[in-house]
């Protein structure tokens, strides 16, 4: 099951200033014949470099001159000066490789020093796998991954989560973080708040309030941009894909061979 993340207002605002800015695409001196002739070579070496992929039309795309990388949001975004051109995509190399995918992660793992533990909630049993964890108690996509949580621990296969709460998105989502973090019993205020079933009024005190507060400046500082993001093992995973954190964890049950 795959769900895509919750996205912060400001990143879905960038997104719509930089697609306005898009200009027609820059005049070339490349006649037709010399296009087909490119369009030819190109489709034969797509085809032997990508054996495997069918496809049915192949021409020349409206991008035009070089391609540079950027990080937004905590995604990487790609921008063709000559055609002003901003492409949200995945990049993969012959062998299946995932580019985009390894440049976000580096990108993260390079911030991942600025977060404070302390800051966080932790739940979760010593000793089983970490995972960090950016979250919105109103993202339904972040109450269908505590499902999941809940039921894997029921498996057996427990994880450690450590919380950073993303308050941006939802108008409520602040306070009741703050509730969660004001509780005696902060795993049993999270489960109960994600199943819909937070009291009235909500708990506030001083500490939650500041904690909330440094989990918003740990959001932008990693530059989170949608709910849930986790970062397993330095590893980006946007939203709640379900077969990548199962394949996780089945990696990390899986027992260890011994060194060769």
């Amino acid at each position: 099951m795959t769900r895509a993340p919750c996205l912060l207002p400001s990143l879905l605002a960038s997104v719509v200033l930089l697609a306005s800015g898009v200009a027609a695409a820059a005049p070339t001196q490349a006649t037709e014949s010399d296009l087909s002739a490119a369009a030819r070579a190109a489709e034969a070496s797509f085809h032997q470099s990508f054996a495997n992929l069918q496809f049915e039309d192949f021409g020349p795309a409206p991008v035009k001159g070089p391609l540079f990388q950027a990080s937004a949001g905590g995604r990487i975004l790609y921008y063709a000066p000559d055609s002003e051109h901003l492409l949200f995509a995945t990049i993969y190399d012959r062998n299946g490789v995932n580019l985009t995918a390894l440049a976000q992660d580096a990108n993260a793992r390079k911030k991942l020093g600025q977060l404070d533990p302390t800051q966080a909630l932790t739940i979760g049993p010593p000793g089983a796998p970490t995972v960090i964890e950016f979250t919105d108690p109103d993202c339904p996509y972040c109450r269908a991954l505590d499902r999941f949580w809940a039921a894997k621990a029921a498996e057996g296969k427990p994880v450690r989560r450590q919380i950073y709460f993303v308050s941006a998105i939802h108008p409520q989502a602040a306070s009741k973080a703050e509730h969660i973090l004001c509780s005696k019993d902060q795993a049993g205020a999270l489960r109960a708040t994600y199943a819909g079933e937070a009291p009235k009024p909500l708990l506030a005190c001083k500490e939650g309030a500041v904690r909330v507060t440094a989990n918003a400046q740990a959001v932008k500082a990693m530059g989170i941009s949608g709910t849930p993001t986790l970062i397993l093992d330095g590893r980006v995973i946007s939203g709640f894909q379900q077969a990548e954190i199962e394949a996780w964890l089945d990696e990390k049950q899986a027992p260890k061979k011994p060194p060769s």
